[in-house]
């Protein structure tokens, strides 16, 4: 086991809450930021230091950063946030699902204080964070995910680094266009079983023991539907779908074909939009 660290945590809600607990469980020293004065008592509770202050996290070796939004990424970290608060040699870990381009603004910015940056996107659910086996999408600096990697340690396995700063959301972008295209698919593989005279239920069961098996297919057979398994991630994928369209506009790339499966998915999670699963 590594040498005790002193971190810190912005964040710590359904995935971040989880990933403090494990921190704590290495014997890590973790302040957690949280203007929630319940959410503050918690994790007191639970053995971390608390403060709605981000100058209290002046001392740390390492923080998190694992908040909901693009937007909520730079609100915590420019402008008299924690870049303008940590020291010297320490490294911001960034596991927010947000733009390539937000993580490279924090490193420029960050560079000129002698901070790291390292962008660990996340792949996998609370559950994955509390068995340690939350898969980690790493972009930056050789040296600087080997600086983080006993942070990330405590929760994440594999933790691959895949490459340069913003790498890691590149990758994770990617990584979330190909799962909603899978439930999309098979979304609209059934609206064309139906007009086979084929069930759900049997074509679900089939898919799952052949070659058209998937992760997304084996959360779609758990939840008896693809309606129910899209219900269930919509809070997430939802917000994923709408960055990863959003982000690849911006960096001048192009779908392709996952366009039209992302279509069939987002009929399924927005039915009153004009995107829906065809009978094709």
């Amino acid at each position: 086991m590594s040498a005790p660290l002193r971190l810190g945590f912005v964040g710590a809600g359904r995935m971040g809450g989880q990933m403090v607990r494990r921190l704590l469980a290495a014997g890590h020293e973790v302040t957690v930021l949280e203007a929630s004065e319940a959410a503050r008592r918690e994790f007191a509770e639970a053995g971390a230091r608390t403060t709605a202050e981000v100058a209290d996290l002046a001392d740390a070796q390492i923080v998190g950063v694992c908040v909901h939004t693009d937007a909520q990424v730079q609100a915590v970290c420019f402008d008299g946030g924690l870049l303008d608060t940590m020291a010297e040699g320490s490294a911001l870990v960034v596991h927010t699902t947000c733009s390539p381009r937000t993580v490279e603004m924090l490193g420029d910015h960050a560079a000129g204080r002698g901070v790291a940056v390292v962008d660990a996107a996340i792949s996998g659910g609370p559950h994955d964070i509390a068995a340690g086996r939350l898969t980690l999408f790493a972009g930056g600096e050789a040296a600087h995910v080997e600086q983080v990697r006993p942070f990330l340690a405590a929760y994440g396995d594999p933790i691959l680094h895949l490459g340069g700063r913003g790498d890691g959301q590149r990758i994770k972008l990617l990584n979330n266009a190909v799962f909603a295209a899978n439930i999309g698919v098979v979304g609209q593989a059934v609206a064309v079983a139906a007009r086979l005279g084929v069930s759900e239920t049997a074509l679900l069961q089939a898919l799952e023991n052949g070659s058209g098996a998937s992760r997304a297919l084996t959360g779609i057979a758990s939840r008896g539907s693809v309606a129910a398994f899209a219900t269930s991630v919509a809070e997430f994928l939802g917000k994923d779908l709408t960055v990863v369209r959003e982000t690849t506009a911006d960096l001048g790339a192009d779908l392709g074909a996952l366009t039209a499966a992302h279509d069939v998915l987002a009929g399924l999670l927005w039915p009153e939009s004009e995107a829906a699963v065809t009978d094709a």
